[in-house]
């Protein structure tokens, strides 16, 4: 009877099953992954711009919205490694896995539908990164950008003091304005000590906010030494103090998130580099945008066998070491893209290769000793 219910007609059911297993721990998994980039030093970043450039929250909930389709698609092999370890090793430990080999169904048919699937999700991956990811990374870029350099006030605040900050110990430069009405900044004063040899003072009756900065109109600027002496006085109808140069500098350079790959080969192309490091850094973000869709492949046909325990063995071992592949496979992709890539000791294509290269030829040992050496 038992067999009976295992015969080749209920085959589908048995992909849905597998597969059920599989996707809702994979969902689980990008949320969960996507939770810890989100909190990584590179968002910390964002939030500390956000902190320091006065973007309103409206702002800062568009650029998290924005960036996030570039963080789920770093999370989906690392989720489908996962989903294929939990998702399988459950079916093992129940022993739904004996049973089915035990009804003439082999690790080959088993697998079947998570490789479908995982092949679904690369090539999701690829196309995320190749039409949704640079559209909103360029979006982000500019309102990033237009947010640090407007450099927002709150509306009807009096005294305003604000501090513009050259490292962690040193003030750039420093506000006062009066009185803060909508767009409009009353009796403002600002003192720049960004020049190391002197000190400037700008005071204006009147100013306000615009794309470029704060605009101040019949400004006095006062220009001092370093001994405190006045150096020179001047007058203007208008000036504009500009916000985040530094910050905006480092935007305007180009990532892998802004171009999909036709656009960064014509740029890799037609672009005159400083030196071959830069060039092969370039190069890299191209490759990258390949190599990380086969990832998925690579971690799944790593995570099958890794789930797949025999019979006697009674406890979840695949969880503990796909936290260890992931942290393999970052190691030598940190050790082979900057050490080896970049500096052209190997060509930039192997470097970005190497980590699916060598855990690719370890899952395939891995996969057929399960297939074949499991009793």
């Amino acid at each position: 009877m038992g067999l009976k219910n295992c015969s080749l007609k209920n085959i589908s059911v048995l992909d849905k099953y597998i597969l059920r297993q599989v996707i809702e721990i994979f969902i689980l998994g990008v949320a969960i992954f996507s939770s810890i980039f989100l909190a990584s030093q590179a968002f910390t970043d964002l939030i500390k711009k956000i902190a320091d450039y006065g973007m309103p929250p409206k702002i800062a909930l568009m650029l998290i919205i924005l960036n996030l389709p570039a963080i789920v698609v770093q999370t989906i092999p690392m989720s489908m490694l996962l989903a294929t370890v939990m998702g399988l090793n459950k079916l093992c430990l129940a022993s739904e896995i004996t049973v089915m080999r035990a009804c003439g169904i082999g690790i080959n048919r088993i697998a079947k539908p998570i490789f479908i699937f995982a092949a679904l999700m690369a090539i999701l991956s690829l196309a995320v990164n190749e039409f949704i990811v640079p559209l909103t990374g360029s979006q982000s870029k500019t309102l990033l950008a237009w947010a640090v350099g407007q450099k927002n006030i709150p509306d009807g605040k009096k005294n305003y003091t604000l501090k513009e900050m050259k490292n962690k110990f040193l003030i750039k430069r420093f506000f006062y304005v009066e009185n803060c009405t909508k767009d409009s900044l009353d009796n403002v004063t600002v003192i720049d000590f960004s020049n190391d040899d002197t000190t400037q003072v700008i005071q204006s009756s009147k100013g306000e906010t615009s794309n470029d900065g704060w605009v101040f109109k019949n400004a006095s600027i006062y220009t001092i030494d370093d001994g405190g002496s006045l150096m020179n006085t001047s007058w203007v109808d208008t000036t504009t103090v500009d916000f985040g140069i530094e910050v905006k500098e480092d935007l305007m350079r180009i990532n892998e998130f802004e171009y999909n790959s036709r656009q960064l080969a014509k740029y890799i192309k037609t672009h005159k580099f400083e030196n071959e490091r830069e060039k092969n850094s370039y190069k890299i973000m191209l490759y990258q945008k390949f190599a990380l869709p086969v990832t998925t492949l690579v971690f799944t046909l790593l995570g099958i066998p890794l789930a797949i325990t025999p019979p006697r063995v009674r406890y979840n071992r695949g969880f503990l070491l796909s936290i260890g592949i992931i942290f393999i496979f970052y190691l030598i992709r940190a050790f082979a893209i900057p050490v080896l890539g970049e500096s052209g000791i190997i060509p930039p294509i192997l470097a970005v290769w190497l980590p699916n290269i060598i855990l690719g030829i370890i899952g395939l040992i891995a996969y057929r000793n399960v297939v074949y050496k499991i009793k």
